[in-house]
């Protein structure tokens, strides 16, 4: 009887947990909050694992047959933004979602945008190109970051990612070789990164399933 007592009460518990570790929440979701809570957990399980994990870079730097700094996108607050102001520093280009289970990825992006204000900046994409998982609009994922996990660094309006007439510029560079010299893999899925060096070149590519603070990432910096 107890046995199955505890098998009853078991997703009230796990409802539960889930509230209590989301107390702080801000208009998220019941799947929000649960992908939130399980991140941490998520991230040791498919660390590195299938085409998520893949990380490439090439064996010395490419200059690439076009320059990222003639690229311009639009903000989330629509305000168009020059990627030439960021030149000399290190730029971290991701596509974002809030319903995705690597969402908890925009708080380590936070942290690293605080640890090296002077040296890098982290730009975000929201898409909603992987399962639908960027239904908001513009407005609503702006206040989504801002409350719940502190972004600060800039975010594009919402675009596509993947490969197609509709791929936005800057993804089309990433994922073009006759742009960036090298590289041809666009985002298999949401939290796919690029890593531009000083100089404006693709210095790496990092599937979704590498956190921003884990130290490989870390250490391809080369702060």
């Amino acid at each position: 009887m107890k046995k199955w007592l505890l098998l009853a009460l078991l997703p009230l518990l796990i409802i539960l947990f889930v509230l209590v570790q989301n107390r702080d929440a801000v208009n998220m979701t019941f799947r929000q909050k649960m992908l939130r809570t399980i991140y941490p957990m998520l991230a040791r399980l498919t660390k590195k694992a299938g085409p998520n994990g893949i990380t490439a870079r090439p064996d010395k730097p490419v200059t690439p047959p076009a320059s990222l700094y003639d690229l311009t996108f639009t903000l989330i607050d629509g305000k168009p933004c020059a990627l030439q102001q960021y030149k000399g520093k290190k730029i971290l280009l991701v596509n974002t979602a809030s319903d995705c289970g690597y969402t908890g990825q925009y708080a380590s992006l936070q942290t690293l945008q605080e640890r090296y204000p002077d040296k890098l900046v982290v730009i975000g994409f929201p898409a909603n190109d992987f399962k639908e998982q960027e239904k908001a609009g513009n407005e609503q994922i702006a206040a989504f970051c801002q409350r719940n996990y502190g972004v600060s660094f800039p975010l594009s309006e919402k675009v596509s990612v993947v490969k197609g007439a509709g791929q936005d510029r800057v993804f089309n560079w990433l994922s073009d070789p006759g742009h960036n010299g090298w590289n041809e893999r666009a985002p298999v899925w949401n939290f796919t990164k690029y890593l531009i060096d000083e100089e404006g070149r693709l210095a790496g590519y990092f599937g979704p399933a590498i956190d921003p603070l884990d130290p490989a990432f870390i250490s391809s910096l080369d702060f």
